[in-house]
């Protein structure tokens, strides 16, 4: 299994260099000669096999990061020929059936490729601006068990906090927690890049700490994959000496205003030896409003015939790069998004941080704001 996704990157990423150089030598054509156009494929492969063996042989750390960041360079530029492509044949099409455009072999030439630079450095910008600045999705949902106060509920899912996403996104996090007036926050998964490295060289506990402390009932969270890669319990530690408490196939009991709601969190089904949501079920009271912390949505089907009443989830990103969000959605159940099922409310976040490049086409950064009530009926 393991070769084949190796073997599947590596075709991957030749079809992507493909593509990339043929847009490449759609926009030099103005200006081409048959050396520049041989050394630009000449290129374009050279960078991506250089960079893909750096990343298998883990040569030095991040190494992923660069060939996932010139997949995307590839990428972009393949949808910018695209649509440009698009543009160039509707202005033919017009041509041909005679309704008066600009249209000029040699203006629309050069007119589609200056177009094409402009669109290409507008899409980096746009999804830097995606992943950094995240929207607020605000959502009422009303149980049928008692909750006479509405629990405002913020939900940041797949921080990845590391070099690339830190101190300011944590900060950025504090103020909308507190212009929302949440009660609580929930993290289901993934708050750590992998390790605590820079968590710690970066002071991030000092912010974090202060984010939970200005929050009614705190930061309740569970681990994700990317947590539990050999690096479980420095991030524990971590998290909990920041004030974070972690549900860890565990359950606690709020007191909201006089009124009981359990928490249930689950670790991601990378911890091969985690707990059944079942067992964890039977150590609450059912009668009682119950919120689930679970990584993956992938359990979502199961979990609606249990007396769960609001799920929170993360780890698909939504794709995090189009069209990686149409994947998502054949392959889940609910890959993101809100929406009730069965016995209970389901809300899959795209998540406030980002998987190894800090780009989101087609996703969005996001805090999901729940106000949570009920009465029975």
């Amino acid at each position: 299994m393991r070769y084949a996704f190796i073997i599947t990157i590596i075709v991957l990423v030749q079809l992507f260099s493909f593509g990339a150089a043929c847009s490449l030598e759609w926009w030099l054509q103005p200006w081409s000669t048959p050396l520049l156009i041989q050394n630009t494929w000449i290129a374009v492969f050279a960078i991506t096999n250089t960079l893909l063996l750096l990343s298998v042989t883990k040569s030095f750390a991040n190494s992923y990061r660069w060939i996932s960041a010139w997949m995307m360079v590839m990428h972009f530029m393949m949808l910018t020929a695209l649509l440009s492509s698009l543009l160039y044949g509707g202005f033919w099409l017009l041509h041909a059936l005679g309704v008066h455009t600009f249209y000029d072999t040699e203006v629309s030439s050069i007119g589609l490729r200056v177009f094409a630079l402009v669109f290409f450095i507008g899409l980096f910008n746009y999804t830097l601006y995606s992943a950094y600045v995240p929207v607020v999705r605000e959502l009422s949902i009303k149980i049928d068990k008692l909750l006479t106060h509405p629990l405002r509920i913020a939900v940041a899912s797949d921080l990845h906090l590391g070099r690339l996403f830190g101190n300011k996104s944590i900060g950025r996090l504090n103020d909308i927690v507190q212009r929302y007036e949440a009660d609580i926050l929930l993290m289901p998964g993934d708050i750590m890049d992998d390790n605590t490295k820079a968590f710690a060289a970066y002071n991030m506990a000092e912010d974090l700490a202060k984010l939970a402390s200005n929050l009614r009932y705190g930061v309740y969270a569970t681990l994700g994959n990317h947590d539990l890669y050999g690096h479980e319990q420095p991030i524990s530690e971590a998290l909990q000496a920041a004030g974070v408490q972690l549900l860890n196939d565990d359950v606690t009991c709020l007191s909201h205003r006089g009124q009981p709601i359990w928490l249930v969190g689950r670790f991601d089904n990378h911890k091969r030896q985690r707990v059944g949501t079942t067992e964890l079920i039977k150590q609450v009271t059912t009668a009682e409003p119950v919120i689930l912390l679970d990584h993956r949505p992938s359990d979502i089907m199961a979990h609606s015939q249990l007396p769960i009443d609001l799920q929170v989830s993360g780890h698909t990103h939504n794709g995090q790069i189009f069209p990686a969000n149409f994947i998502v959605k054949a392959i889940n159940r609910l890959g993101y998004g809100y929406e009730k099922i069965g016995q209970g409310h389901f809300v899959v976040s795209s998540g406030y941080g980002f998987w190894g490049i800090p780009f989101r086409l087609g996703s969005r950064s996001e805090v999901w704001l729940i106000s949570l009530s009920g009465q029975p009926s």
